[in-house]
C-alpha cells in the first residue's frame, strides 16, 4: 500500500456537484476497456498508463484518483471478496452519494452499480480505505452479537 499512498491521500479542490454518474461511467469503460494483467503489487496510475495491462488494483487505484481529483466525495477503495466462493481478493471503489451508494468495479463493470443490487450476493468488503484512513469491515450480524 505504500506505493499508492499519496494517491489515496490525496485531495481536490474541484466541487463533486459537477461529477455526474454519466462521468463516472465513463471512467469505468475506459479502464474495463484494459485487459486483465495480474501484478503482485500495486500500480501507480501512472504505471496503469505506462502497460498495456492491469489488475482490480491498479484499475481500482486509477479511477479512485480521477474520482479525487474531480471532487468526490465518500469514495472508498475497498479490498474483500467478489463472491463468497472466490479464493483471491478483489478491489473495487464505492462512492456515497445523495442518491445512494454506488459500486464502481472497472474489472468486472461497465458502469457504476447501485451497491444494494448486489446485497448478500456479491462483493464482500474485508478492508476499506478513504484517504489516510483504514477501516476493517464486518457484517452487521456480527456488531450485532458482540
Amino acid at each position: 500500500m505504500n506505493r499508492i499512498h499519496s494517491v489515496l491521500s490525496s485531495r481536490s479542490t474541484a466541487h463533486s456537484r459537477d461529477l455526474s454518474l454519466a462521468t463516472v461511467n465513463q471512467w469505468i469503460g475506459d479502464l474495463r476497456e484494459i485487459p486483465y494483467g495480474f501484478s503482485p503489487e500495486w500500480k501507480t496510475p501512472s504505471e496503469l498508463q505506462a502497460e498495456p495491462v492491469a489488475d482490480c488494483k491498479g484499475k481500482a487505484v486509477a479511477l479512485y484518483q480521477k474520482m479525487q481529483a474531480n471532487g468526490a466525495e465518500n469514495v472508498r477503495l475497498v479490498i474483500g471478496r467478489r463472491t463468497t466462493w472466490s479464493r483471491r481478493t478483489h478491489a473495487w471503489l464505492e462512492w456515497g452519494t445523495s442518491t445512494g451508494t454506488y459500486l464502481l468495479d472497472p474489472t468486472f463493470n461497465w458502469a457504476a452499480c447501485r451497491a444494494d443490487h448486489f446485497r448478500n450476493r456479491a462483493y464482500f468488503p474485508l478492508y476499506a480505505y478513504s484517504g489516510n484512513v483504514k477501516f476493517r469491515a464486518v457484517t452487521a450480524s456480527l456488531v450485532a452479537v458482540n
